[in-house]
């Protein structure tokens, strides 16, 4: 059959990707230490990220994402964080909201699609997006008291300036297209829910606690004080929370209060035979799941908004740990790109250092906390305050993982305009901070 030029060409691109893949295989480098060590590297983040994330970070992040969609009314979230609502109040919400979700890069995705897809506008979403995993005062309190009061005040402005600044900046860049949604909004009514402010208030503090409580890390060694109190209760809190959603849902929400009694005896004879906490959180949601799948009405359209994003977030999330653990691997253990590579171009103060910093610090994946002890080691071997404070702006709140997911929700232009925002203004800090406190 004779083919068209565009029927050869299709052909051989086909023929030059098989041979690629036939030539990446024929060469594939097994057997060599780095190469099996950095597949090794990719499994065991994986597993960590699955077993320290997904269930206490993930799975809640994704119940109150779909809560969102459900029980907060479109028409009020276009009025407080659409594009036209009052800026002060938009991005002054955004830009704070991370001091009460202690999240990372990755748990913040969920919750920020959810906003944006119920009609916030791309700069107060984004000025979230940005703040959930950088502004965390338990961070923050960390990096003052580990490596130095300078750089922790330093983190702290320079977070909450840059999801504002970052914010302002994605609804300038993409104008045009915030006008045409907003002109489809236009006519969206601000539908009521069947809920006083207060209740649905207090319904969704309780999933909040639930998540802040159950991923309250531990404090430093010998450390004292409030942080260490609340940390050896954390578990009785989160308990207390979850009780606090199960009763809401029986009193607001239409959920029968048999079911929420069976789930709470149920949940209660597991601790009672000594599972540990993990263990009772499965459970939790699980029966959580049960519920709602057994409810009908908007509570019962709660679990299936949930599974959607969970749907279309968990996959890339996971692949992009796999990727980010295959090339850099885990703290203190190498993957195919070795750490002396980084360790020596983060020294100093020039714009190469804070530039790859940043760089660095955008693909890198950082669970809640663990920044601090990676950069103590960096910085005991030579990394400048400047390339610290830059990584520190732009780890938290990117990664591998983390960029795929916002390119499905916002499109790849907005996604690559985020990304170098973040870098560009990472980059330009880390060298004044550098240039101030040498």
């Amino acid at each position: 059959m004779e083919q068209g030029s565009g029927g050869k060409k299709r052909e051989l691109l086909m023929l030059v990707v098989m041979a690629a893949v036939f030539a990446g295989c024929y060469y594939l480098p097994v057997g060599k230490e780095r190469f099996d060590n950095a597949i090794m590297e990719a499994l065991h983040l994986v597993k960590w990220y699955a077993r320290e994330h997904v269930l206490l970070c993930l799975v809640p992040a994704f119940f109150i994402a779909g809560a969102v969609g459900i029980f907060i009314s479109q028409g009020a979230v276009i009025k407080y964080l659409g594009d036209k609502a009052n800026k002060v109040l938009a991005y002054g919400v955004a830009a704070v909201s991370g001091t009460i979700l202690a999240v990372c890069s990755c748990t913040v995705l969920p919750l920020f699609s959810g906003i944006y897809k119920r009609g916030a506008g791309l700069g107060p979403a984004v000025a979230f997006l940005y703040s959930g995993p950088a502004i965390n005062v338990l961070a923050i309190i960390m990096t003052a008291r580990i490596l130095g009061m300078e750089i922790g005040v330093a983190r702290a402005i320079g977070a909450i300036v840059f999801s504002v600044v970052i914010g302002l900046l994605m609804s300038l860049i993409f104008r045009g297209e915030e006008k045409d949604d907003d002109d489809a909004k236009l006519f969206i009514p601000d539908d009521e829910k069947p809920r006083k402010l207060w209740q649905t208030a207090v319904y969704f503090a309780s999933m909040v606690a639930v998540l802040v409580f159950a991923n309250f890390a531990k404090p430093a060694s010998g450390d004292a004080g409030l942080w260490r109190s609340i940390w050896e209760v954390k578990w009785w809190l989160t308990a207390a929370s979850a009780a606090v959603l199960g009763v809401s849902l029986v009193l607001w929400f239409e959920v029968s209060w048999w079911k929420v009694a069976v789930s709470a005896v149920l949940v209660g004879i597991l601790a009672f035979l000594g599972v540990p906490p993990m263990g009772l959180v499965l459970a939790g949601v699980v029966l959580l799941s049960l519920i709602l799948a057994t409810t009908k009405g908007e509570t019962g359209e709660w679990l299936g908004e949930s599974w959607w994003y969970a749907k279309m977030i968990l996959p890339l999330l996971l692949i992009g740990v796999v990727v980010a653990g295959f090339l850099l691997g885990r703290p203190d253990h190498e993957g195919m790109i070795p750490s002396h590579w980084i360790s020596g171009m983060v020294g100093g103060n020039s714009l190469g250092a804070n530039l790859f910093a940043s760089v660095a610090g955008a693909f890198m994946y950082f669970a809640t906390l663990t920044e601090v002890p990676i950069l103590q080691g960096l910085m005991a071997n030579g990394m400048g305050k400047g390339p610290a404070l830059a990584l520190l702006l732009a780890g938290p709140a990117l990664s591998l993982p983390n960029m795929l997911v916002i390119r499905q929700v916002m499109g790849t232009k907005k996604t690559v305009a985020y990304v170098s925002l973040v870098v560009v203004m990472a980059t330009i800090s880390g060298m004044v901070f550098g240039a101030v406190f040498p």
